[in-house]
């Protein structure tokens, strides 16, 4: 997470060995040096065999509990994950030529202690027990250099914990769009707000979690567990947020796909770790952190969780080996807040900046320069690369003061600085709009036609009883998204490392527009439901019943229909519990026996199954509602009665019952010999969601994109053209990394088109969908194109999906390259990952 100050107390100085290096202060540290001395030993050892299936548990019986078989120290792992060493020094190319240039010359002057500076965060100047400002983070100023420091700040929905900003759609909010130009328009928009507001990283967007888990606390953080529609749409944000000259940092790199043990508990259990092999990670983890790195991110924040047991932050085969070398990226590698467990290791590893602050790091990081533990061009490197991006952005040209219009305590006297811009409206309205998804629309039940009477039941419906900010409140409800969520009890434990809370599936006291936790946001405004619904009621004379407290409300039966509204709550800091809740459906289930127009609707931070009241004759409606940020209740409105027409579609599977999702429903644990040291093995490799589902033929409730319209479409006349113009001869690309990988990895190798109709009485959208089928035994299709089409009644348009060579490819192991294949790859257009009514066949 990235906000409160999170600041270790001090121990007694160590003596001898452990003064002169302070990385030997901690075990995790001891751990990483070991390894390191190892390292002619270790070779290209990689990833050795996973353990048992999902779970972490011994074949060998040892899982049941023997202390004996205990793992009782990290050296039981040393080798899993493949050592790269040295770090490599980036090298400015492309667009990034010029920057880098002026980076060496910047960094050239500098002496150690104001390199280090840029490497480490400034103590007691974080969130709302700050000093200098509410930032998440800071960098210090260097004046003599006219460098006036960073200011990094949360997060993916909008500038958090601070007052005049807008509450944008939520990742998966806009991943329910599956509308590329509407996700630039919205991180254009969110990237003018960090600006004005001073804010030079914003904390963003969120790609790990995938949401691997289904119950991921962070899953709604992120656009879809579907990696290609993950990460074209993350390109999106990226490119619109540096646009307006701000930095995003793509997180958290990387298999950060649970909660639940992200962070040590005590002093007895370690991070859980991420055990991914090669194939898989490279197919479906760093499939969208290629995308963002490619539109030119110029910041990656690393993740809390281990990864093949190294820790993500000091992780060298991830940092130094996938994203610096494999990737070519050019920026800075930055902490997640409190992830720095080791200093010299987690520098010879590739991170680049700790955040907050360190004691591992900063004077000590100084020591380790002197002393020779870190050679001089490794601190060099990491002060380059975030100088570099700072010049990418032009930072260094008229960018606010770094944290202007965040103040440390808003209860205090401050200067306001607005961030609003009216440009934004239409966007916060359109985002929240199009992401959600009509799921069931029977009888004729919408749109509403000014009904006479309107019944509205459900905790979402209304707004929070409480907006407002306190002071010093630590994990406060209001700036980490607690409201409506037991004004952030739970929130709080999760930050704790608390795994065994009993944690609810709901928020009861308010409607959800954001979850909780470093992602949430908090708008100058809100509107809910509830208020939205009772402007239009009074706009077409409609009478209102209410009741937003009962389990078994009264209804009123000659209610032309009847709205129950729910959500279901996600935060940072720990998993959900469940999928459904029994009160929400014990709701559902009474109104719809005295109503025979009931229409459901959920804010959801995630899947929320739905079959226990699905099928009852009177649920005629349903809509996922997502997390649509401010404009959610005019939003809702629109779309109930008929203003807008929904267009959004499903960015992940709804299953009919928790055990379709088998192992992956829940997060892992400690168990057995892994007490210790929780295992979570990714041995299910790229099969998760659709992919799990059609490989073991699972009929799911709702598949990956689906969605409904007021309108209905037409696909016709099917085309496969290849391009002649790229080279498919060679099987592996040839071609220079640049930022994003190889650059043939990009060439078109073939396109698709495809006719859309709209057959409807109405004007829409649909989102016409690409699904290839790469020879082998691979999944037996993966989204590779999309294109959201708004059509007039009667018209027709052709679309075209464009397939790269890295489309088409499968990564080859041995080679350690993409491999494009020999046969016939399947090829499949329609409105969801199974309503393909066109298919055809590319050979090469």
């Amino acid at each position: 997470m990235a906000g409160e100050k999170y600041e270790p107390v001090p121990a007694a100085r160590p003596k001898g060995l452990k003064q002169r290096f302070p990385i030997l202060q901690k075990k995790r540290g001891k751990a990483l040096v070991a390894l390191l001395a190892t390292l002619p030993l270790l070779g290209l050892l990689g990833l050795l065999a996973l353990r048992n299936r999902h779970g972490g548990t011994s074949s060998s019986g040892a899982g049941e509990g023997n202390q004996d078989n205990v793992i009782k120290d990290d050296s039981h792992f040393f080798g899993q994950s493949e050592p790269v060493y040295p770090s490599p020094q980036a090298k400015g190319t492309g667009t990034w030529a010029d920057a880098y240039e002026k980076a060496v010359r910047f960094v050239d002057q500098l002496t150690i202690e104001e390199k280090a500076s840029l490497a480490s965060g400034v103590s007691s100047s974080t969130g709302t027990t700050g000093t200098l400002n509410g930032c998440s983070g800071n960098i210090a100023a260097i004046e003599r250099m006219n460098f006036t420091g960073l200011c990094l700040t949360d997060a993916g929905q909008g500038v958090r914990a601070t007052d005049f900003v807008s509450g944008f759609p939520s990742g998966i909010h806009v991943g329910a769009s599956w509308n590329k130009a509407l996700a630039r328009s919205r991180a254009e928009s969110m990237g003018l707000e960090f600006r004005v507001k001073g804010a030079n990283i914003a904390l963003g967007p969120v790609v790990g979690p995938v949401g691997r888990v289904v119950q991921g606390g962070r899953n709604w953080e992120g656009f879809s567990v579907d990696p290609y529609l993950c990460g074209v749409l993350a390109a999106q944000t990226v490119e619109g947020v540096q646009s307006q000259g701000v930095i995003t940092s793509t997180k958290h790199f990387i298999g950060n796909e649970q909660e639940s043990y992200r962070n040590p508990v005590g002093e007895e259990t370690e991070s859980v770790s991420a055990n991914i092999d090669d194939k898989t990670m490279h197919e479906l983890y760093l499939w969208p952190f290629q995308d963002a790195v490619f539109a030119g991110t110029g910041n990656i924040m690393c993740s809390y969780n281990r990864v093949n047991n190294s820790y993500g932050c000091a992780n060298s085969k991830t940092q130094n080996g996938l994203l610096k070398t494999e990737l070519g990226f050019l920026g800075a590698v930055t902490s997640d807040w409190g992830a720095l467990h080791a200093g010299v290791a987690t520098a010879l590893a590739g991170m680049d900046m700790v955040m907050p602050n360190s004691n591992l790091w900063g004077d000590e990081l100084v020591k380790a320069v002197r002393n020779g533990s870190i050679p001089e061009a490794r601190l060099d490197d990491m002060a380059t690369r975030v100088i570099a991006s700072w010049y990418q952005m032009k930072q260094d040209q008229d960018f606010p003061k770094p944290g202007v219009g965040i103040a440390p305590d808003l209860t205090k006297p401050h200067r306001i600085v607005d961030a609003r811009n009216i440009s934004s409206r239409k966007v916060l309205l359109d985002g929240a709009i199009e992401g959600h998804v009509l799921l069931k629309n029977i009888n004729n039940a919408l749109p509403l036609k000014k009904p006479r009477l309107l019944s509205i039941f459900g905790y979402s419906a209304r707004s929070p009883d409480q907006w407002n900010y306190k002071a010093n409140a630590g994990i406060g409800a209001w700036t980490f998204g607690g409201e409506s969520a037991f004004l952030s009890r739970d929130i709080s434990a999760g930050f704790a490392g608390k795994v065994s809370a009993d944690f609810p599936q709901i928020a009861p006291n308010g409607t959800l527009f954001a979850g909780g936790g470093s992602g949430t946001v908090t708008p100058a405004s809100v509107s809910a439901p509830f208020d939205a619904l009772m402007q239009r009621a009074y706009d077409d004379n409609t009478a209102i019943m209410h009741d937003f407290f009962s389990a078994e409300p009264d209804v009123v039966r000659a209610s032309d229909a009847c709205l129950v509204i729910g959500n279901a709550f996600a935060s940072e800091g720990y998993d959900r519990p469940g999928l459904h809740d029994d009160y929400t459906d014990g709701l559902i289930k009474h109104v719809a026996d005295r109503c025979n127009n009931t229409i459901v609707i959920f804010h959801n931070a995630g899947v929320r199954l739905v079959d226990q009241f699905i099928d009852h004759a009177n649920v005629t409606g349903l809509i996922f509602a997502h997390l649509p940020g401010e404009a959610s209740g005019r939003a809702l409105v629109s779309l109930l009665y008929g203003d807008s027409n929904p267009s959004g579609k499903l960015p992940y599977t709804v299953a009919k019952n928790e055990s379709d999702y088998g192992d992956l429903a829940a997060a892992d644990g400690p168990e057995g010999m892994f007490a210790k040291f929780p295992q979570s093995n990714f041995t299910e490799g790229v099969y998760i969601d659709y992919r799990r589902f059609d490989a073991q033929n699972i009929t799911p409730r709702y598949e990956l994109g689906f969605g409904l319209s007021y309108t209905t479409f037409n696909f016709s006349d099917f085309r496969v053209e290849k391009n002649e113009t790229t080279d498919t001869s060679a099987t592996h690309p040839s071609g220079p990394i640049r930022q994003g990988g190889q650059v043939d990895l990009w060439d078109t190798v073939a396109t698709v088109s495809a006719t859309l109709a709209n057959t409807g009485a109405v004007a829409g959208a649909e989102v016409a969908q690409l699904y290839v089928g790469i020879p082998g035994d691979g999944p037996q299709r993966q989204l590779r194109g999309f294109e959201k089409v708004f059509l007039n009644v009667s018209e027709a348009r052709t679309i075209r999906f464009d397939l790269t060579r890295r489309d088409l490819s499968v990564w080859d192991v041995v080679a350690q390259k993409w491999a494009l294949q020999r046969g016939r790859y399947r090829l499949w257009v329609g409105a969801s990952s199974r309503l393909l009514p066109l298919n055809g066949t590319l050979t090469i």
